[in-house]
């Protein structure tokens, strides 16, 4: 094949993700809804995986913080811990106690959630993991994309997202990666929305780790605000750490504490 020809293979098979996607948004918003209900509480999410799966997970959780300003609600944890991240720890999924052990230290109670995410569905690490938090009263869920895998029959509220075989056999981070990392945006993403960090469509309560967010922060207030002044806007946004509390104060006089 050219490269030419492998690329638009390639382009071609991910192509049928969204649609395979599409088709389970019924589960995906039945754990969403979960999830929403337990975070009022004080819960907790937690997404647990090996490998490519595991990665995903750790990269939706670490941008939770700067986005929405919500600290310690998700929770990313590999097969491995944080070194395998970076270098593959392959054994370390095989362990089926390993993954509730790495939850235990995190003081999970009933108001969390346990989020499986594993391609083919049958990690063992995984699959102990979701089983204990199922046992121990917390709610379940996984991503996968096997259908009546051991790993969804464990879970409450399993998420099958079937995307048929690889372009190249077995490499899981393709088409069941991108379709792992649609599911976690739509997951995370609902439950900000649903617990109010949104507002329209803007990220008001998102950090100002940088200057580009310094700036969109400023813009989005004065679009909220119709304030005129873009240094105002700022001096305010850097004065009240954030969109929503700016806003508040300029438009009411009141900052919500929130």
């Amino acid at each position: 094949m050219t490269v030419e020809q492998i690329l638009t293979g390639i382009n071609n098979e991910d192509r049928q993700v969204p649609a395979a996607v599409g088709e389970k948004i019924p589960e995906i918003a039945c754990l969403v809804d979960g999830i929403v209900e337990r975070m009022r509480r004080g819960g907790r999410v937690f997404y647990i995986g090996a490998g490519t799966s595991g990665r995903l997970g750790v990269v939706d959780a670490s941008e939770i913080p700067p986005t929405y300003g919500v600290k310690d609600k998700f929770i990313g944890l590999i097969a491995g811990g944080d070194k395998a991240i970076r270098n593959a720890v392959e054994a370390a999924e095989d362990n089926p106690d390993q993954g509730w052990k790495d939850i235990l230290s995190f003081n999970p109670g009933q108001d969390d959630t346990v989020v499986g995410v594993a391609a083919s569905g049958r990690t063992p690490y995984v699959i102990g993991a979701v089983r204990k938090a199922r046992e121990n009263g917390l709610l379940t869920g996984c991503i996968t994309c096997n259908s009546g895998s051991e790993l969804a029959l464990a879970s409450e509220c399993p998420v099958e997202v079937v995307v048929g075989p690889e372009f190249v056999t077995g490499s899981t981070r393709m088409k069941s990666g991108t379709a792992q990392k649609l599911v976690l945006n739509m997951i995370s993403t609902a439950v900000m929305i649903r617990l109010g960090h949104v507002k329209g469509n803007s990220m008001v309560d998102m950090q100002l780790t940088n200057r580009k967010l310094v700036d969109r922060g400023a813009r989005m207030i004065m679009e909220e605000t119709g304030l005129e002044d873009y240094e105002l806007a700022r001096e305010l946004l850097l004065k009240y750490g954030s969109v929503r509390r700016a806003a508040d104060f300029y438009l009411g006089g009141n900052v919500n504490e929130d």
